[in-house]
């Protein structure tokens, strides 16, 4: 009976998936169906003892495996749409802390989740114990098969990088023991994350001659979708009504894109303008905009309300050429690991100290509270009802409660770009602001971010403003041609740069020649790369960091092909006729795409080789 209700349980959330596997893996799913049994029916037996100490034994592990696998995978499906595997379960080892936290900040859906299963196991045993009566010959094999099953589960690799060709509880006993035996091994894997860098040599950079130097100024919010954000001016702006009262004149980018939806590879494609798919070697020893500035004989500051222990930033972003900065630590010594300090911390310290720099300047303050679990101020959260909770069926409650946050960090950028345009500098400071990636709420059957690379994790705002005399008429042409073209985080970086009146330095052709993006200020650039063939890669599994479930693709114009790890195929979607991405135009509209992206990243997701791993 337990294995039946698991079995159904699995088909009722997985038909579609399901009905798509090979026969191979067919086989294998009806394997896992029987190990199913072989796992749940000598504890049922056991339970049902009568007399002796081992019934209760049986029964509490009968309970336990009912809380520890089938309620964690209902949970776990409910936020990734997918099972907890091997993999995810040393990637959440990796990031216990936050993933802590996370649980407690959803504690009732955790319950919610488990008390089902718990319940049944309970009923079952004592209905077990009524309808069945063992007798010691038939215990004794029982004891001996439950031992036998649970060794056997614990040690097949179902699931462990592999097709999900098998139950949720098989899936999460072969996680639990993937898990084991890798913490035990000699050599433990550890996720990818961002190290030290140690950039190139960067010789004195000579910025245009004939035009005014201008200070440049990036606001980059974290978790921020591009519906979440009144992008262009809107006078009935309800979501972000402070931005939008501070930049009325503000320039948008309508069809910005990240590369990515993980705040690390984010950071180091805006910062280096390379590619997400580039070597971790190519990323610690690149240049950042800041290097460039400096060598441009720019000042520099960079303030950040994010933990630096979140993603591993302490160790990128610690030798930054810069002249102030700040970090969440910094801010408040007892910041959150998730939320980090609060964000108004860090408007205070960036416009007070933004006043004293050199100009020109370069300037990058980041926030951190839109993350989960959603920091928002409770007397002014205009987006009910709002909750923390995760089920499915308080989705529309908990992105209320994600919009209060966006709303209450609204106020704080608002404050700052109020101070920057007060200051002597803001009439020559240009600002631009973007979020790192967006954030889903089961669009696609997940919640959150790094899960997948569809338009709910990428498409996310983006503007300019630029005050009267800080861009001639051809660069401010080139940003209105730019409001409506497909553009990405890559193309921000050389946008920068070009602020920073560096972009055409010769000393920067040989860097220059590394970055994927184009100038944002040249119409010309823009209109060239919307009719070329170079596609532009979108991943969250790289070499600066790793990814608990395996998902890219490649984008061309407004086609976009991609998959995750459990896709049978390819898929392409049009971005602009279908934004929601709900018609799969299947892998040949995409043309050469799916070739492209088999020579870039060398298989699918769902045939993929391990994730990267450090020692």
């Amino acid at each position: 009976m337990p294995a039946l209700l698991v079995l159904i349980m699995d088909v009722v959330r997985r038909s579609d998936r399901l009905r798509a596997l090979g026969p191979g893996d067919r086989a294998r799913y009806l394997l896992a169906v029987l190990e199913s049994a072989a796992l749940w029916a000598p504890l049922v037996l056991l339970s049902a003892r009568r007399r002796g100490a081992l019934r209760w034994l049986a029964s509490a592990a009968l309970v336990l495996l009912a809380a520890l696998v089938v309620g964690v995978q209902r949970y776990f499906y409910d936020q990734y749409a997918t099972y907890l595997n091997g993999d995810s379960a040393l990637f959440g080892w990796t990031f216990r802390a936050s993933v802590v936290a996370q649980i407690r900040a959803d504690l009732r859906g955790i319950v919610h989740a488990e008390l089902a299963p718990i319940i049944f196991a309970v009923a079952l045993v004592f209905a077990a114990r009524r309808i069945l009566d063992p007798r010691d010959r038939v215990a004794r094999w029982a004891a001996f098969c439950a031992l036998l099953a649970l060794s056997a589960a614990l040690a097949a690799p179902w699931s462990f990088r592999a097709v999900q060709a098998a139950t949720p509880d098989v899936i999460g006993v072969s996680a639990l023991g993937g898990f084991l035996r890798t913490r035990m091994s000699s050599r433990t894997a550890q996720v990818a994350m961002p190290g030290l860098r140690h950039p190139q040599y960067v010789p004195a950079l000579t910025p245009a001659e004939g035009a005014p130097a201008r200070n440049v100024l990036l606001i980059l919010t974290e978790s921020v979708r591009f519906d979440s954000v009144c992008v262009a001016h809107d006078p009935a702006c309800r979501v972000t009504p402070f931005t939008n009262e501070a930049a009325p004149s503000r320039l948008p980018l309508l069809q910005l894109r990240a590369n990515d939806s993980t705040t690390a590879i984010s950071v180091g494609v805006l910062f280096s303008g390379l590619m997400p798919t580039e070597s971790r070697e190519a990323i610690h020893s690149a240049p950042l905009v800041f290097d460039f500035a400096r060598a441009a004989g720019y000042d520099a500051a960079y303030y950040t309300s994010q933990h630096p222990l979140f993603a591993n930033a302490r160790l990128f972003v610690q030798d930054l050429p810069v002249s102030s900065r700040a970090l969440a630590t910094d801010l408040d010594p007892g910041a959150d690991l998730d939320n980090g300090a609060a964000d108004e911390l860090a408007t205070e310290r960036a416009a007070r100290e933004l006043a004293l720099l050199r100009e020109p300047w370069l300037a990058v303050v980041q926030y951190a509270n839109t993350h989960f679990p959603y920091r928002f101020d409770d007397e002014d959260a205009p987006f009910q009802p709002a909750t923390t909770s995760k089920a499915p069926q308080d989705n529309a409650a908990l992105m209320n409660l994600y919009k209060n946050a966006v709303y209450m960090q609204d106020k704080t950028i608002a404050g700052l770009v109020r101070a920057v345009r007060a200051m002597p500098a803001g009439a020559r400071t240009v600002i631009l602001f973007t979020s790192d990636h967006g954030e889903a709420f089961r669009e696609h059957g997940q919640l959150g971010h790094t899960v997948s690379i569809y338009d709910e994790e990428l498409h996310v705002p983006g503007w300019i403003d630029a005050p009267e005399g800080t861009l001639d008429d051809a660069e401010r042409d080139g940003l209105k041609k730019a409001a409506h073209e497909l553009v990405f985080h890559a193309d921000l970086a050389a946008t920068m740069l070009d602020l920073l009146r560096v972009w055409d330095a010769p000393e920067l052709s040989r860097f220059r020649a590394r970055m994927a993006g184009v100038s944002l200020l040249r119409a010309k650039d823009i209109l060239a790369r919307a009719s070329s063939a170079a596609p532009m890669a979108l991943t969250n599994c790289t070499d600066l960091w790793g990814c608990a479930f395996r998902n890219w693709g490649l984008m061309r114009g407004s086609r976009k092909l991609e998959a995750r790890e459990w896709d049978a195929d390819w898929h392409c979607w049009d971005v602009r006729a279908d934004p929601a991405e709900q018609r799969d135009l299947g892998r040949a509209t995409c043309g050469d795409l799916a070739d492209s992206a088999l020579r870039l990243f060398g298989s699918t997701p769902r045939e993929s080789a391990p994730m990267p791993e450090r020692d």
